[in-house]
């Protein structure tokens, strides 16, 4: 793999590992479109081991939550009474953990194999794009951190086994479990990040120690480009993290879903012409499929203007925060002269 291959990949990773769009069908739809062979055991392990830099950046950047949840997680094993919110919420992400880690070891022959179908991608960004927006119309949001469960754990822990379908995206299915269990849009973000860590972080590792020969084989991807994407995915999920977080505060989760449509529909359109394989990379001949890259450019120059719109604060928002801000003195209130 060259170096500008691995540094697309990279970026590509990192933007999209945390935002409900499906880290895994952008990677699966690029590596494809760039030539590689989907469901070789190397690309499979090459899109594996680059989420860990993405997950090394939820560490960084919730490394103070981090290490509060760990010190009451400890404390609490030792002293009944020091088990308070921490110490609880440490056992929510444990437990939420395990689901997705049981299956995606047993299951991985299936996940690496049969799912890696450019059809099931399809399929999956369609249908979890109702299930987000059923999951917006029905939230009450009512419910925040101090208020979680160990009940909401299991829920979004198995909700988060979804996401080894690849379309359907991991922080789309634990968000959208957030939403059903009446949780605010911003603790439900923040649980998917940190339900996140133990499960990538140990799908990464395991596949960076049991496919290493398929990484480095002639042909595979190789070790530099490996290290390349996993570094560049590291600062740009740094970014995409910190604009997701913002975004959630005050939109709906639902402004994804024009973002994956439109790459289902580039999809299924380049299926349905054979410029793309179902599970393999058939040869982009630019010559003879002139309008690939035009169609490619086009689909995220209308998912950009999308999630401009979408995401930017309306009139009346922008109204009641400076009338938020007069009343609680962080603007002075200025009188005409008449």
């Amino acid at each position: 793999m060259s170096f500008w291959h691995a540094l697309i990949l990279g970026i590509v990773e990192g933007i999209t590992e945390f935002l409900p769009v499906s880290s895994t069908a952008h990677l699966t739809a690029t590596s494809n479109l760039l030539g590689y062979q989907i469901d070789d055991r190397g690309i499979t392990a090459f899109t594996a081991v680059i989420q860990t830099g993405a997950i090394l950046a939820v560490i960084v950047y919730f490394w103070k939550d981090i290490v509060t949840l760990l010190g009451a997680w400890f404390r609490g094993l030792f002293h009944k009474d020091q088990r308070g919110p921490e110490y609880r919420m440490a056992w929510i992400v444990i437990v939420g953990s395990i689901p997705i880690g049981l299956v995606g070891f047993f299951a991985r022959d299936i996940i690496s194999g049969r799912l890696r179908n450019m059809w099931v991608i399809v399929g999956a960004l369609v249908f979890w794009s109702l299930i987000m927006w059923i999951a917006e119309k029905v939230a009450k949001q009512r419910r925040y951190q101090p208020d979680l469960t160990m009940n909401d754990g299991i829920f979004i822990g198995l909700m988060q086994v979804l996401a080894l379908i690849p379309g359907v995206s991991r922080s789309g299915a634990t968000i959208s479990a957030g939403l059903f269990r009446g949780l605010n849009r911003v603790t439900a973000t923040r649980l998917s990040f940190l339900m996140g860590i133990p499960a990538l972080m140990a799908a990464g590792v395991f596949e960076a120690v049991g496919s290493r020969h398929d990484i480095a084989a002639e042909g595979g991807p190789g070790w530099f480009a490996t290290i390349v994407a996993t570094v560049v995915s590291f600062f740009v999920a740094w970014a995409a993290i910190a604009w997701l977080l913002r975004l959630v505060a005050k939109h709906p989760i639902s402004v994804f879903i024009w973002w994956r449509l439109i790459i289902a529909g580039l999809l299924a359109a380049l299926l349905y012409t054979g410029v793309m394989s179902e599970t393999g990379a058939f040869p982009v001949d630019t010559a003879a499929h002139w309008w690939i890259w035009p169609a490619v450019g086009l689909a995220f120059v209308l998912i950009g203007i999308i999630m401009f719109y979408a995401a930017r604060p309306s009139v009346d928002q922008i109204i009641a925060e400076h009338d938020h801000a007069v009343r609680t003195g962080q603007i002075p209130v200025v009188s005409r002269r008449r």
